[in-house]
């Protein structure tokens, strides 16, 4: 039995794609059960779609509130017998009391060197460009578990990224995602899956 997974994403979900295109090649303990959302207009929710995924949007607007919107997003996935949670762009932050739930089963990637420019506020391009002013030589992404603390939970896995002249937000960004966003996702997540069929 694979283990199921359920990745929660805001918007375009390329780092989504990555997942479902490396099932059965890079990630073969786990699959992709349920996209959910928080965002009812995401082109990530056409993605899954298009692979033949289930899909679900609740919005905190809807719920009321931040505890409602947790307790909504825990039946769902409980519905779908999720096992590992992925957040691939998801721009809301959990609070202890959701994240307490899953300990090491949530998953986030964040596109720098966790602990350079991560945090509260870090996300989109502000972390690239931060990256770009500070004048660091090389960034990257890292996959790392989920707790309380905005990119504060246990490092999972890291890859580099050479900083090139002439880099823009924009371009950093790209080379970032292509370069490690995209391949370090897949392979955290089939580790994580793998350690829970143990």
């Amino acid at each position: 039995m694979k283990t199921k997974i359920a990745v929660l994403v805001s918007g375009g979900g390329t780092n989504l794609q990555a997942l479902i295109d490396a099932q059965g090649s890079t990630l073969v303990s786990g699959e992709i059960a349920l996209v959910v959302s928080n965002n009812p207009g995401a082109y990530a929710l056409e993605r899954a779609r298009n692979a033949g995924i289930a899909t679900a949007v609740v919005t905190k607007k809807q719920c009321g509130s931040q505890a409602a919107f947790e307790e909504k997003l825990k039946e769902i996935l409980a519905e779908h017998g999720i096992e590992v949670i992925i957040l691939a762009g998801f721009m809301t932050i959990l609070t202890e009391s959701f994240t307490a739930a899953y300990p090491r089963r949530i998953l986030n990637v964040h596109p720098s060197l966790i602990p350079a420019f991560c945090g509260e506020g870090y996300y989109g391009l502000r972390v690239h460009e931060e990256a770009l002013r500070y004048g660091v030589k090389v960034t990257g992404a890292t996959v790392h578990f989920v707790n309380e603390i905005p990119d504060g939970g246990e490092i999972i896995a890291q890859k580099a990224v050479y900083i090139q002249p002439g880099d823009t937000p924009e371009v950093l960004q790209k080379r970032v995602m292509e370069q490690a966003e995209w391949v370090l996702l897949p392979q955290a997540a089939e580790k994580v899956c793998a350690q829970l069929q143990k």
